[in-house]
C-alpha cells in the first residue's frame, strides 16, 4: 500500500470507530510515529496532511526535526531521561511521558530558564507490566498534587500503553482506566484546570481507544509503515 492508501484506511477505521462510539471525528488527533521511518518518509507523511509527528529519541530525531520541525506539530513519545532534557526542551510541542518527580523538576527548571510553559502528559503504567515506564494508578493523585506548583508545566492529559494483545477488545479495560483515572483527577479538581487528553491506542488497537475515550492515537506501522534496514 502507498502512504496515501494506509492514511486513507486509518481515516476509514477512525470514523467507524467514532461512529460506534458516538464520539465526534475532530475530537481525535492521530500521531503519525516516525520513529522506524527515514527523513523522507516523515516528509512525504507531512506533505500527504499529517500535522502531529511522535518520536521517542532525540539522537533518531534530529536530523528530522531539523529539516523538518517548522511544518509540524511533535511529540515526545518516549522514555525521557532527565540529563536528556536540555536536548528536547523547546522543540517539542507535547511531552507524553512525564512519570517522576525528578523529571518533572528538571522540565521545571529547563522551562524557567526558557521562560516557557512545557505541555506534558503523565504516564501511567496502567496494566502493571514490568517492561513499561510510568506511575502505578494509585499514585497518580499524589504525583499530580506534587508537580502541581510547578508553574512552568502545564498538565494537558494522560498517556498509556496497552499490553500487546491478539485481540485488540482485551486492551479496553486499560483504555477505559486512564479515561476514569482523568475523570477523577478532574473531579477532585486536584489541578487548578480540567485536563483534556488522552495520549492511548497504537497500530494494533486504536480502535478501542477511541471508542474508550483517546483524543491522540499515536500511530507507526499501520499509518507510515517501516523502512526495511
Amino acid at each position: 500500500m502507498s502512504l496515501r492508501d494506509r492514511i486513507d484506511a486509518v481515516e476509514v477505521r477512525v470514523a467507524e470507530a467514532c461512529k460506534r462510539s458516538g464520539r465526534d471525528r475532530d475530537e481525535i488527533k492521530i500521531i503519525a510515529v516516525t520513529k522506524y521511518v527515514s527523513l523522507e518518509t516523515a516528509r512525504a507523511a507531512l506533505d500527504e496532511g499529517l500535522h502531529h509527528i511522535g518520536e521517542n529519541r532525540w539522537q533518531d530525531v534530529k536530523p528530522k526535526w531539523e529539516a523538518l520541525h517548522e511544518r509540524g506539530i511533535w511529540h515526545f513519545i518516549g522514555h525521557l531521561q532527565t540529563n536528556k532534557v536540555k536536548d528536547i526542551i523547546g522543540k517539542f510541542a507535547y511531552i507524553h511521558s512525564l512519570d517522576r518527580l525528578s523529571l518533572a523538576k528538571e522540565l521545571q527548571k529547563q522551562a524557567a530558564a526558557l521562560n516557557m510553559k512545557v505541555n506534558c502528559l503523565i504516564q501511567v503504567n496502567v496494566s502493571g507490566e514490568d517492561t513499561k515506564f510510568g506511575l502505578a494508578p494509585e499514585q497518580l493523585i499524589a504525583f499530580a498534587q506534587e508537580i502541581k506548583m510547578l508553574e512552568n508545566l502545564q498538565i494537558v492529559g494522560l498517556m498509556t500503553m496497552a499490553p500487546y494483545e491478539m485481540a485488540a477488545e482485551a486492551t479496553r479495560p486499560v483504555f477505559r482506566t486512564l479515561r476514569e483515572l482523568r475523570d477523577k483527577l478532574n473531579e477532585l479538581a486536584v489541578l487548578p484546570y480540567r485536563i483534556e487528553h488522552l495520549s492511548m491506542g497504537m497500530s494494533n488497537d486504536f480502535e478501542i481507544a477511541i471508542e474508550e475515550g483517546a483524543t491522540w492515537v499515536r500511530l507507526g506501522s499501520v499509518l507510515v509503515g517501516k523502512d526495511e534496514a
